[in-house]
């Protein structure tokens, strides 16, 4: 929420009322009249804050990113000692929050307002931080982007599955399977830096013994410009080329 929203603010109130009833009803339960009324206020209080019912599943949406970022900044760990299993954590966070609030998800999926796309990069930035990680580390099979969309994918894949799916036949297996089939296809079974050593010289040490010999993927040139480079970073002189 803005950050002029008090606890007890009009505006508060009203978005408050407004998950609630969504909550309980669904997108077709948030009708002006009825949010007016559970918020104790008349239905032009909507409009002034709101402008439409669009403006104030906007503001849901963007309320519902608050209440999620919050528990994911209490998850953060800046300097985590397994990434792959923060990872994990991250992930199931994620699917927890749409699978026991499958209405307020759909609408932070469908906002596209500035307030909520606003919410909605913080998460990402997130995200990439813990791909980050995963990539200083050399956990990392496959480039950070393409990394950071299996991970949105699966989550997103997950939940969607979870409520089409009828609920006597619904299993929590399901969510693990696809948990450990995202972690495998964007983690190695074995880092390619040591967990003793971080930062660029050990990354540069893990890239060098791990660069191609195929002249297809780069040239003499390239690979020798390429390994002078990787040997300052390592700073151990290297090995011949």
């Amino acid at each position: 929420m803005p950050s002029h929203d008090t606890a007890d603010s009009p505006r508060r109130r009203i978005v408050e009322a407004a998950v609630e009833l969504l909550e309980k009803g669904g997108p077709d339960a948030v009708s002006t009249r009825a949010v007016a009324a559970a918020a104790g206020m008349q239905p032009p209080a909507i409009y002034r804050h709101f402008g439409d019912k669009e403006g104030l599943l906007e503001a849901v949406a963007e309320h519902g990113y608050e209440q999620f970022l919050q528990s994911k900044r209490a998850q953060l760990d800046p300097s985590p000692e397994d990434p792959v299993e923060e990872l994990r954590r991250g992930w199931d966070l994620v699917v927890e929050f749409g699978v026991s609030r499958p209405e307020l998800y759909a609408v932070m999926n469908r906002a596209t307002g500035r307030e909520a796309d606003v919410a909605h990069r913080a998460g990402l930035e997130i995200l990439h931080g813990r791909v980050r990680r995963l990539a200083a580390a050399g956990w990392l099979r496959v480039d950070e982007e393409l990394a950071a969309q299996i991970i949105q994918a699966t989550g997103q894949g997950a939940v969607i599955t979870w409520h089409s799916t009828p609920a006597e036949r619904r299993s929590p297996a399901l969510l693990t399977v696809l948990r450990e089939s995202m972690i495998a296809a964007v983690t190695r079974a074995e880092p390619m830096v040591s967990a003793a050593e971080s930062g660029p010289a050990a990354a540069a040490r893990a890239l060098r013994a791990a660069l191609p010999d195929d002249a297809g993927v780069l040239s003499d040139a390239e690979r020798r410009l390429l390994r002078e480079w990787l040997n300052r970073l390592a700073g151990d002189g290297g090995s011949p080329t």
